[in-house]
């Protein structure tokens, strides 16, 4: 771990040693995030090498970028490096397909690096609450790391996530809840099982993977920067992690100077705690009461980074928007109908998002979009037939 300085507060900007593993800041539990000696890497020079290096493997992914990551033995799947499809309609719209991911989702990109330090540091058993698609990329990692991997889901979640976490041998507790009450159980457990609690913005290697798709975007654009960033949020530790990766990509060199993209927060107006902390000038949100929609990974009541993510927003020009789980599945119909994609219900947030922002002129369509679709919408065939009323055809006698 020669590349990494030292932890940082993200509020309170204490400086932590990164000689052992840690959760969150001592002084005023804030997130912590990785800081690196990037001085040996500036230049575009630099940037072509890793761009050199990455073509002659088989398969780099997100390791593509170890320069900027932690410099240890990775746990792989093949997460990253997902494509960026153009859309058949909208010229200057561009969708990240993160589906591609194994797991069939963005989270194997953080479960990856934060498996990958857990097993640095010597960690045995690890913990974490989780709407859904988290729960089986822990599950995975952990089983090709040989640790122990202790899972909570609100019992209603796709059951593709269920059977997964199942079968990749992680142990899984169904709970009558959501999120919240999820890791509160992981809090109440930890220190007696001996967990280490890996839940989102609680430890600070997850938004190290999560950043590799702010890298990704930005070099899949010819290193310019899009306009805007449409992102599902639920725990926002993507938000988050691409915005990190922007700020180490200017200290590099690597992007082409101008203005960083809009950052777009999208939530379901079923949950949508930092849509009306943005709207209402607040530093932090408040709990979401009965928080309820189909787009389980947006499910999440009060995000522990809600600060971080509300101060991107206004420092990116950005917005926060809510939308009806009925706008959100009539554009997961639309794209799969004319583009032919299969989107989750939380990467049709962003797609129905971008149709709202074209119509109250907040974007134009010439202005160069980046859409991410964060996972695969055939994990959640359960709930998005419900939603649709798609029932399986009883065959004639």
């Amino acid at each position: 771990m020669s590349n990494i300085l030292h932890f940082e507060c993200s509020r309170c900007k204490q400086h932590v040693s990164s000689e052992v593993a840690r959760n969150v800041c001592p002084q005023c539990a804030g997130s912590l995030y990785v800081r690196y000696n990037l001085a040996p890497l500036r230049g575009k020079a630099h940037r072509e090498e890793i761009v050199r290096a990455a073509a002659a493997e088989p398969w780099a992914g997100m390791w593509r970028y170890k320069a900027v990551l932690p410099d240890a033995p990775p746990v792989s799947l093949g997460e990253g490096w997902t494509p960026v499809l153009r859309s058949r309609r909208h010229p200057n719209a561009f969708l990240k397909e993160e589906g591609a991911n194994p797991t069939g989702s963005f989270k194997a990109r953080g479960m990856a690096m934060a498996v990958t330090m857990a097993r640095h540091y010597g960690l045995k058993k690890l913990a974490a609450p989780s709407a859904g698609n988290a729960a089986g990329a822990l599950a995975a990692y952990a089983a090709a790391a040989g640790i122990e991997a202790h899972i909570f889901m609100p019992k209603d979640v796709p059951f593709a996530n269920y059977v997964e976490a199942v079968l990749y041998g992680a142990n899984v507790t169904l709970v009558d809840g959501l999120i919240s009450d999820c890791g509160r159980m992981v809090a109440e457990r930890k220190e007696k099982e001996g967990w280490f609690d890996i839940s989102t913005l609680k430890e600070p290697f997850r938004v190290e993977g999560k950043k590799t798709m702010g890298y990704e975007l930005v070099e899949q654009l010819g290193w310019e920067y899009p306009d805007a960033v449409f992102y599902p949020t639920g725990g926002g530790v993507g938000l988050i992690g691409m915005w990190k990766a922007f700020e180490e990509m200017e200290e590099l060199g690597w992007v082409k100077p101008g203005k960083r993209p809009r950052m777009i927060a999208v939530q379901s107006s079923g949950c949508a705690p930092v849509v009306r902390a943005f709207e209402q000038h607040e530093k932090v949100s408040q709990a979401w009461a009965n928080a309820a929609t189909f787009a389980a990974g947006l499910r999440v009541p009060k995000p522990y980074g809600d600060y971080i993510m509300l101060d991107i927003l206004r420092e990116s020009g950005g917005l926060a928007v809510a939308l009806p789980d009925e706008q959100i599945l009539a554009s997961l119909k639309d794209w799969a109908q004319h583009e032919g994609i299969f989107l989750s219900p939380e990467g049709a947030t962003a797609t129905a998002a971008y149709d709202h922002l074209l119509s109250t002129g907040f974007l134009k369509p010439e202005d160069r979009v980046l859409l991410f679709n964060t996972g695969s919408g055939l994990k959640y065939t359960d709930i998005t037939a419900e939603a649709a009323g798609i029932h399986r055809p009883v065959p004639a006698a």
